[in-house]
């Protein structure tokens, strides 16, 4: 019995850690920089990926985020369903310049949108935008450039 217990939690594991065919260990990562403070970001740049986010995760890192990435500048929104963590979202148009900055509660449905058409968007820690100083204007360098 306690052989086929471990199976069937390395099963659950390995399901977990691959919703959709997507883990975040197969996630490229993007080297982000917001003044003088350093972030490492998982990108999702397809409509998986993103659709994927930073849904069922637990725990995120302190300086870690996800940074999406559109193909088209436009209206993108964001809810948090399946979303365990209180996140930020710094919604950020093609020259890196972040537009505006909202707070996002873990597990609703209430749409974030930005106020201006983005091509990026950054989710972080809720509230580690505001405990950095970092505001609508400043800008985030390391973005893809494509």
């Amino acid at each position: 019995m306690p052989h086929l217990a471990r199976l069937l939690i390395s099963a659950l594991f390995i399901y977990t850690s691959h919703v959709g065919g997507i883990s975040a260990q197969s996630m490229p990562r993007a080297e982000l920089q917001v003044g003088l403070h350093k972030i490492t970001a998982e990108v999702a740049s397809n409509q998986a990926e993103r659709q994927l986010g930073l849904m069922n995760r637990n725990f995120l890192p302190s300086d870690e985020g996800m940074l999406f990435i559109f193909e088209s500048t436009a209206t993108h929104c964001f809810w948090m369903r399946n979303t365990k963590i209180p996140l930020s979202i710094a919604f950020i148009d093609q020259s890196g310049e972040i537009v505006n900055i909202e707070e996002m509660q873990a597990m609703t449905e209430t749409n974030h949108c930005p106020s201006k058409p983005i091509r990026f968007a950054l989710e972080m820690n809720q509230a580690w935008f505001s405990k950095k100083d970092i505001l609508p204007g400043h800008t985030v360098s390391g973005l893809p450039k494509r």
